[in-house]
């Protein structure tokens, strides 16, 4: 179908509009002839072509190649790439083609955005993980294009309203699962805050609504306080002759909800909702460190610090080149106030992440001059590389490592190590060489001997004790989380020919894969003794031997907990809730098995619910549930979005609540007596242990709703003491 006059007038805005934005970056007639070369051929190449909303196909690698250039900071190349990134799979055109057109290394560039297309935006498949490693291995080759993606999917997510809603949440669980964290990780902050936030937008509307409605009411209330608190420190900054510009930065709406989430606090609750920013332009004569320093004394002379709450990441840069000093002091008013101080090269990085690199000398594709982004990069070669890995537990490893808070350890030379935070001795170990992990019964740490299996603070200085006796087996693998570490066990288990162990672990975790549980201590409760199995490793190899099976598997996770779902309540597919409508897409406990909970994040009544198809059976997990995301950014397809509950509410539903608070005498009676006396609730188990003045327990009683459970923890958090209350899972 050929483009109308409109149409034509759109396309020919919207390029102009990118020609604007490229006059930062185009040094010569040669650099505007090849990116209106690009556009011409990418033109005739989606001629005819609209995008789901409508709009020209052109219009997209257009907004692409701006996002490049105006909140990415990438060259004319990249430019050149992203108006081309579709050619290729949608034309005749060849990646060869492309060289003799324009360059090498723009063909280059093109192939490998060529041989990412469809690996997430193809909304129908299934088997992401393997092509997402081949997907990485261009990130080794040219980060650009990985960048370059980045800004396809910001763009898609911009226009990601005209999808169906099933596709909204496949496409937002994988921006959450792998896009937001790869932009966290190449530095892409702003990027990363706003793929989270279009994210929440498009699952979670009326909270996005309500949340961002709030920020905005709370606006004046803010810019006050931000004006009291930057007064005072405008001042001594001048007064001591510091150059500088000083600005605010408000927490985004994703940030504020995940908080709420996690501490299942109201937004009123979020006190930390703003932080503020000096850049300053350093002097010749002092370090940039140096200068980092003196400006958090001058503000730490105005405002009381939080000590616990220092962040030096000029002393150790975060592996994507990250480098700044954040404190913590309290403002006007009894607010907790970050201050991020930095200098004007480290906010060139942290704007722009590792496409500054390339700023200003693209023409010579140099290599990340980064020392600890280029070991990042060491790290996934080496795991991309090893093919014993399975691609599933590659991505979640993968996952897991671009949010992973790092620590910096020392080896008894003085070398420094960055490991994810919650690594441990043998994480270490393993880290300096793998013969080393694998032959590790103890460690030194600060000159204290410590077991292999405790974890690591910054600032530990580790020297690892040996024996040639010792020898890895299967339960390390519950003490390490660093993916070399856990692939070096894994294959040791099976030179060392425990064959049996080996198989029965993978047997059980494919079967608790399937019934979407996470195997966890609770887990193996209630499975080793039902098995007869004195530890894991009994387990494992009566489990691959055949002596047992997994057949009652799930019979045997749900014992003594039979009574948390009765058979008043109703789960329903589409049809408004009416039973009569289609009684093939209904289910209740008494009618069969369609539909199943999640015993990963186990909703009850009242919670916004998504489904996820499964051999034959819907399971029903919390619409937030990170399982439910890691799930639907590999199977999509599987995605059922019409879940909802009934109007029948169920009589009693087992949950439980986590407490915590000062000790004293009578506590105990005033928790019973709230929940049993004021609400009439059952009571099934209350575990109650002090220490220190403090108690902590976890209370499972039965509820009828989500609404009735919030109830009881509101009520529980106004006993005299009580300092948490908190729903498990």
């Amino acid at each position: 179908m050929e483009y109308t006059p409109k149409d034509e007038k759109l396309i020919a805005e919207r390029f102009g509009e990118l020609l604007e934005s490229c006059k930062k970056i185009c040094r010569s007639d040669d650099d505007w002839e090849i990116i209106k070369k690009a556009f011409n051929v990418a033109k005739e190449a989606h001629k005819g072509v609209r995008r789901k909303s409508g709009e020209p196909y052109i219009t997209h690698p257009i907004a692409v190649a701006r996002i490049c250039v105006d909140e990415i900071g990438l060259g004319v190349k990249s430019v050149v790439a992203s108006l081309l990134h579709d050619v290729v799979e949608d034309t005749e055109l060849t990646v060869e083609d492309i060289g003799r057109m324009f360059t090498p290394k723009i063909a280059s560039m093109v192939d490998g955005l060529t041989k990412i297309s469809g690996v997430f935006d193809d909304v129908e498949s299934s088997e992401q993980a393997e092509s997402f490693r081949k997907m990485l291995l261009t990130l080794l080759d040219d980060v650009r294009v990985i960048l370059i993606k980045i800004a396809d999917r910001l763009h898609n997510m911009r226009t990601l309203g005209s999808m169906p809603h099933e596709k909204q949440i496949k496409i937002t669980s994988e921006t959450l699962f792998l896009f937001a964290p790869l932009a966290y990780r190449l530095g892409l902050y702003v990027i990363k805050s706003e793929l989270e936030d279009l994210s929440l937008k498009y699952r979670f509307p009326e909270q996005y609504a309500e949340i961002e409605q709030k920020l905005e009411a709370t606006k004046l209330q803010r810019d006050s306080l931000i004006q009291k608190f930057d007064g005072p420190i405008v001042a001594k900054l001048r007064e001591n002759g510091v150059d500088f510009d000083l600005s605010g930065r408000v927490k985004s709406v994703y940030s504020v909800w995940r908080k709420m989430q996690a501490k299942q606090i109201p937004f009123e609750e979020v006190y930390d909702l703003f932080a503020v920013r000096i850049i300053f332009r350093p002097s010749p004569l002092i370090s940039e460190r140096t200068q980092c320093w003196y400006i958090y004394e001058l503000v730490t002379d105005l405002y009381t610090s939080r000590p616990d709450r220092l962040r030096d990441w000029i002393t150790y840069p975060k592996p994507n080149g990250y480098e700044a000093l954040h404190c913590t002091v309290m403002g006007p008013g009894g607010v907790w106030v970050e201050v991020q101080i930095r200098s004007e090269r480290m906010n060139e990085v942290a704007e722009h992440g590792v496409a500054a690199h390339w700023k200003h000398k693209e023409e010579g594709g140099d290599a990340l001059s980064d020392e600890k982004f280029d070991a990042w990069l060491g790290r996934i070669r080496e795991a991309l590389s090893n093919p014993g890995e399975n691609a599933v537990d590659f991505l979640d490893n993968f996952q897991r490592s671009l949010y992973a808070s790092e620590i910096v350890v020392f080896t008894p030379k003085g070398e420094n190590r960055m490991l994810p935070k919650g690594s441990t001795v043998l994480d270490f170990a393993y880290d300096i060489h793998s013969k080393l992990g694998a032959t590790a019964i103890g460690a030194k740490i600060n000159h204290k001997i410590e077991s292999i299996f405790t974890p690591l603070k910054s600032g530990d200085q580790v020297e690892i004790i040996t024996s040639n006796k010792s020898a890895p087996d299967v339960g390390w693998l519950d003490h390490v989380v660093t993916s070399k570490a856990k692939q070096h066990i894994k294959n040791y288990l099976r030179r060392a020919r425990q064959v049996g162990v080996a198989r029965g672990l993978q047997m059980f975790e494919q079967k608790m894969a399937q019934l979407g549980i996470a195997p966890s201590a609770r887990v193996f409760r209630k499975v080793l003794p039902a098995y007869n199995s004195a530890n894991k490793d009994e387990f494992y190899k009566n489990l691959a031997s055949g002596a047992i099976n997994l057949d009652n598997l799930q019979d045997v996770l749900r014992q003594n907990s039979a009574s948390k779902y009765l058979k008043f309540w109703t789960l329903f597919q589409g049809g408004g809730g009416d039973k009569s409508a289609d009684p093939e897409r209904q289910w209740d406990a008494d009618e069969g098995r369609r539909f199943e909970i999640a015993e990963c994040c186990i909703p009850i009544p009242g919670d916004d619910v998504t489904g996820y198809r499964e051999k034959g059976k819907i399971v029903v997990h919390k619409t937030n549930c990170n399982e439910l995301v890691r799930l639907a950014s590999q199977h999509g397809e599987n995605i059922v979005g019409d879940i909802k509950w009934s109007s029948h509410k169920a009589m009693s539903y087992l949950s439980v609540v986590n407490v915590q608070g000062i000790d004293r005498i009578g506590i105990l009676m005033d928790l019973v007596g709230v929940i049993t006396g004021e609400l009439g609730i059952n009571i099934r188990e209350l575990r109650i242990q002090s220490h220190d003045g403090i108690f902590e327990g976890e209370i499972s009683l039965y509820v009828t709703s989500i609404e009735n459970l919030n109830a009881v923890i509101a009520n529980i958090r106004k006993i005299k003491g009580v300092d948490k209350a908190l729903r498990s899972a």
